[in-house]
């Protein structure tokens, strides 16, 4: 075989070598995404904005979280920002001491679909009800008390074994992404390069124009 007849056979099993390669990566590549796609949506979880958004911004969030307190607005100002394109999905991570009695109100007061004002409420009220980085889940339920809640049906409601598998999930699912701190934030499952308004606003941005 001559030099050039040699190179053409080496070139071609190199090239042949690089798009089996590529197509194994990008396998691969698409099996992790779908794996952490079906970890990062739950069916049933608090949903903020409209339906049929294509931007969907998943937040792993405490209720006691002091920065999750503070991002509160900056989210809802990212659904304003983008009419119809954005929507906000909220799942469980209750890290600090306490919080877990007071993630199962915030899941029984979303089963009368109270969700929304009962985390506002908590929110706003921060420092009645956490104390030293503790959540003190008396006082939360107290704070509460302001809602117009079928308050037995909340207390039922909290211990309901259903209400246990969805914290259960939703912390499952913060383990497998590696969810670290609150709140911990993923843009049509991209997690952001680092934390801040202007990171999440940015990739927020990229997302809108990749989807729109």
């Amino acid at each position: 075989m001559s030099r050039k007849g040699l190179f053409i056979t080496v070139a071609g099993l190199l090239l042949v070598v690089f798009v089996v390669a590529t197509v194994v990566f990008q396998s691969n590549k698409n099996t992790s995404v779908n794996q952490n796609q079906s970890a990062l949506e739950r069916a049933g979880a608090p949903v903020k904005g409209p339906a049929d958004a294509k931007v969907t911004i998943v937040e792993f969030f405490d209720p006691a979280c002091g920065t999750c307190r503070e991002f509160y607005p900056f989210t809802q100002q990212l659904i304003n920002q983008y009419p119809g394109k954005v929507r906000v999905m909220m799942r469980y991570a209750p890290r600090h001491t306490g919080s877990g009695q007071v993630v199962k109100m915030l899941e029984a007061a979303h089963m009368q679909g109270k969700f929304w004002p009962a985390l506002e409420l908590l929110f706003n009220n921060q420092q009645r009800w956490v104390v030293n980085h503790a959540s003190q889940p008396m006082s939360a339920w107290g704070i509460l008390g302001d809602l117009d809640l079928d308050r037995k049906k909340l207390m039922s409601d909290m211990n309901l074994a259903a209400v246990a598998q969805v914290i259960q999930q939703d912390v499952a699912d913060g383990q497998t992404l590696k969810v670290q701190a609150t709140p911990e934030f993923f843009v049509n499952g991209r997690p952001m390069p680092s934390f801040g308004y202007e990171q999440l606003s940015q990739l927020v941005k990229e997302a809108v124009d990749d989807a729109y």
